[in-house]
């Protein structure tokens, strides 16, 4: 008798998580409420019980026709991403395909043939594609594909409403260097285009007090500063605190726009403005076109726009 295969709930039992937390991390969504503890126990359990998804293992049975491959950049995370990931799955699970999910990074982008050799999927997707060069702006404000030009729907919001002297926030370190780069170039170019000068460029340290020494230099080298726009929401989360303990009123002094729109902004002191992308419909279409179902020359545009709460 054959030995039975592992399920989803065997691995969730053994790793003390429900299912449903299985299947995030097993997909690679990015649910920024699962430790990285968890992740590691689900991983741990699933290559001990030799789990493999149902829907992979009967496409690996039947050849490439119902694999698609997502290489999962780490410096993408938050709420875009996760909408993005979801949308994807969904979209090519109603039309009999499965998403596979490579995690890139420096240690295992040698890995990336070997995965494709070994499963010949359909498709391979990228998720950097979603931060690629913009096209055309759209006349609700979104970008055509390239979703790293949505730092223009920042930039447009704070000018609209009073703001001549920005700043735009980006996280310290080297996790988002690529991306940084784009969104503060696409924010300078809208910023031009308004008749402003470009945000001027705030690099903020995750330690708190390290964070709060840097804002202090920079708005002291910067008096003229009057909004900050923020590379996500997590560095708007890290920067709200920051300034509230150095005294500095917001929206009143410094306003503040983030970006992901996730969902604890609405919870911060003050509530946070920050602009809500539809990834979870360009998820779908990034489905549809891996499928062949959609026109590589049709661009329909990524809608976004701007959620008013009180930071700004």
């Amino acid at each position: 008798m054959s030995e039975r295969r592992a399920t989803m709930r065997d691995v969730a039992s053994a790793s003390g998580v429900s299912p449903a937390t299985v299947s995030f991390v097993l997909n690679g969504v990015s649910d920024q409420t699962i430790s990285p503890a968890t992740r590691q126990r689900v991983e741990e359990a699933a290559r001990e019980l030799n789990y493999v998804p149902h829907g992979i293992a009967r496409a690996l049975r039947e050849g490439s026709s119902r694999i698609v491959l997502l290489d999962l950049d780490p410096l993408f995370r938050g709420g875009g991403t996760e909408s993005y990931v979801r949308g994807l799955e969904d979209e090519l699970a109603q039309h009999g395909h499965v998403l596979l999910v490579h995690h890139d990074s420096a240690a295992s982008r040698s890995s990336m043939q070997a995965v494709i050799d070994g499963v010949r999927p359909r498709a391979v997707i990228s998720l950097s594609g979603l931060y690629g060069p913009e096209r055309d702006a759209a006349d609700d404000g979104g970008r055509v594909d390239g979703l790293a030009a949505h730092s223009a729907v920042q930039v447009r919001h704070l000018v609209d409403a009073g703001h001549t002297s920005i700043a735009f926030a980006l996280p310290d370190g080297d996790r988002a260097t690529r991306l940084s780069a784009a969104r503060l170039r696409f924010a300078g170019e809208s910023a031009r285009t308004l008749g402003v000068e470009p945000p001027i460029e705030l690099r903020l340290p995750i330690d708190p007090t390290d964070a709060g020494a840097r804002v202090t230099d920079f708005l002291a080298r910067q008096p003229k500063v009057t909004a900050i726009a923020t590379f996500d929401d997590v560095v708007a989360l890290r920067l709200l605190p920051v300034l509230r303990t150095l005294g500095i009123a917001v929206p009143e002094r410094i306003a503040v726009i983030g970006f992901d729109d996730i969902e604890y902004g609405a919870f911060s002191t003050p509530a946070l403005t920050s602009v809500h992308i539809d990834a979870e419909g360009f998820g779908r279409t990034a489905a549809r076109r891996a499928l062949g179902l959609d026109e590589e020359s049709t661009s329909p545009a990524v809608p976004a726009h701007v959620i008013q709460r009180e930071s700004a």
